[in-house]
């Protein structure tokens, strides 16, 4: 299946000049949905994943599909003061500013394995912010997996020593 086909682009949005890839589409078709978690878990099925980790908000779509295939417990990474309980908090670099992660901390143990899940990588900035947080909390990243890769932006520069995947990628058009 070629997912880019399930995958609309929008030229100018949120900004001149950007082609946003939106993934609604491809949310409504529940083939492509299901071949989309089938891909992942193929590929990390040899990884002792512990938890997965997905990172708001769409990542969440696709972490507890992951996380119900393998059998594991999902892990919310959020934006700030969205969680109720005692968090981890770390911050990365926007293009102009700062953002943060969060997670509960007893939502991933020492010594597990977490694959993190997001639906694009784009500068890399979120997925590096969660990566941290699982080191932070003693565990260990079994990968990265996203449907979407902005090759150009070159986002999986910094997390080389990871396993990433994504299922498409995209240059400028």
């Amino acid at each position: 299946m070629n997912l880019k086909d399930k995958i609309r682009s929008i030229p100018d949005w949120p900004k001149p000049g950007i082609v946003f890839r939106d993934i609604t589409t491809l949310l409504t078709d529940p083939i492509a949905y299901n071949y989309t978690l089938d891909r992942f878990c193929e590929h990390f099925r040899e990884r002792d994943v512990d938890k997965v980790m997905g990172i708001e908000a769409r990542g969440f779509i696709f972490g507890g599909g992951l996380a119900s295939r393998f059998g594991v417990g999902f892990v919310a990474a959020r934006k700030p003061m969205k969680l109720p309980f005692h968090t981890l908090r770390e911050e990365y670099a926007l293009e102009y500013g700062t953002d943060a992660l969060e997670i509960h901390t007893d939502s991933v143990r020492a010594g597990d394995q977490v694959l993190i899940v997001d639906d694009v990588v784009a500068t890399g900035g979120t997925l590096g912010a969660a990566t941290k947080l699982v080191g932070r909390a003693g565990a260990h990243v079994a990968g990265i997996a996203v449907v979407i890769e902005l090759a150009f932006l070159n986002g999986f520069r910094d997390l080389s020593k990871y396993d990433c995947y994504s299922l498409v990628s995209y240059n400028p058009d």
